[in-house]
């Protein structure tokens, strides 16, 4: 049957409810905030994030079963990705004025520890963040309010360099986002790639947001390297790096991580990126396939990274709630692990209706959604992985890991 989750979501996003303290059970809306970058590197991907996340709060709201008759409302703001002035300011946006018990967020790590730092875990407000990858970020001292349904990149770099190294690549050349989520990506693989006996035989920064990146090609290309790993962006310095490469003649065989999957970067490269190889955080278990469907029945493409982590960051903010039995700041933050990790009653996608009459009647849940969620002390996932490749003017999955 097809769910009008994602209409009703985008509706509901634009509705904004005045005051800046956590609802008590006598009101009737509570705020969650989509802090991503809406801006910037990824927005082509955003897109889509949110709407996941979206979808999920929706699906509680049609339930009508929250706690008080409470309705979730998202309220979007924008990191830009770049700018962790833009994020810190954001962030105070949502929890100061807006009032949002909540945060679906940031999606770049950089944004993440940003707002976290300066502004959520200050004010007592739980982050869930579906895409913030940084193993910087298993280290915050965050008074257990910040979360993440995407694994870390400690484990991303393992998979790459196990992917190419499973293919006979044992040379390459390494051009990285110069922020915290590419240089953690970039030393986790270098680490494990190396391990495995490959070499990596130059791995330098790139700045996002450059006309020309005709410097750093020519430095990686002098390596004599044939394979060039990007760990940066689709829509800025990685797509300017791989356009280079291509034009120059410089690479003509490439990889990537999570940043670098989405279909905006096949139109915008073509034929010139046919083969290329990419990992990003997913699965193919019950879980996943269940958001595929949900995702399709709402009529989001399932065409970038992250969608069914938002769904898993929006939903367990929603158990939470009803697991304290209120959508005070302090409650949400007390249950979020209650409900993301056993016992209890497991819960996948399209579920959350049943999720909230078992709190509702006393009972437990293990929420494990399309990512197979399950927080360990540090609030990270341990995650599951595809291999993709660029097929046909797609990216295709190979592999799960």
């Amino acid at each position: 049957m097809k769910h009008g989750y994602l209409a009703t979501a985008f509706a509901a996003g634009l509705v904004l409810a005045t005051g800046a303290s956590s609802p008590s059970l006598a009101q009737s809306t509570a705020k969650i905030g989509i802090l991503m970058g809406f801006t910037g590197p990824i927005e082509s991907l955003t897109v889509g994030i949110a709407a996941g996340a979206k979808i999920a709060m929706a699906e509680v709201n049609e339930s009508g079963k929250l706690t008080g008759g409470i309705t979730l409302e998202a309220v979007d703001a924008d990191t830009t990705c770049v700018d962790s002035a833009a994020a810190t300011a954001s962030a105070e946006r949502l929890i100061n004025d807006e009032g949002v018990v909540a945060i679906v967020g940031a999606l770049c790590s950089g944004s993440s520890i940003a707002s976290a730092n300066n502004v959520a875990i200050p004010n007592g407000v739980v982050m869930v963040s579906p895409a913030s990858t940084s193993p910087a970020i298993t280290g915050l001292d965050d008074k257990d309010l910040f979360f993440r349904t995407a694994p870390s990149d400690a484990r991303q770099g393992q998979i790459l360099a196990s992917v190419l190294s499973a293919k006979g690549i044992k040379n390459v050349a390494l051009s990285y986002t110069n922020n915290d989520y590419g240089k953690g990506f970039a030393d986790s693989f270098t680490g494990a790639f190396e391990g495995m006996g490959g070499a990596v035989a130059l791995s330098a920064g790139h700045e996002d947001g450059k006309a020309d990146y005709s410097a750093e090609v020519a430095a990686l290309s002098a390596t004599g390297a044939e394979h060039l790993v990007v760990l940066g962006y689709l829509n800025d310095g990685g797509k300017g790096i791989i356009d280079e490469s291509i034009r120059s003649g410089a690479f003509l065989s490439f990889s990537g991580g999570d940043g670098m999957i989405g279909q905006s970067i096949i139109d915008a490269l073509g034929d010139g990126i046919d083969g290329m190889i990419g990992t990003r955080p997913g699965g193919e278990g019950d879980g996943a396939k269940k958001f595929a469907m949900i995702a399709e029945s709402n009529g989001l493409e399932m065409n970038g990274p992250f969608q069914g982590e938002a769904y898993d960051a929006a939903a367990l903010i929603a158990l939470a709630i009803q697991a304290g039995g209120s959508a005070d700041r302090a409650s949400i933050a007390k249950h979020i692990t209650a409900v993301a990790n056993a016992p209890g009653e497991k819960i996948l996608p399209g579920q959350l209706a049943k999720a909230l009459d078992i709190l509702a009647g006393g009972g437990d849940v293990n929420y494990e959604g399309a990512s197979m969620v399950e927080f360990n002390d540090a609030g990270d996932p341990p995650g599951a992985y595809l291999e993709l490749v660029v097929k046909d003017g797609a990216w295709t999955t190979v592999k799960a890991y």
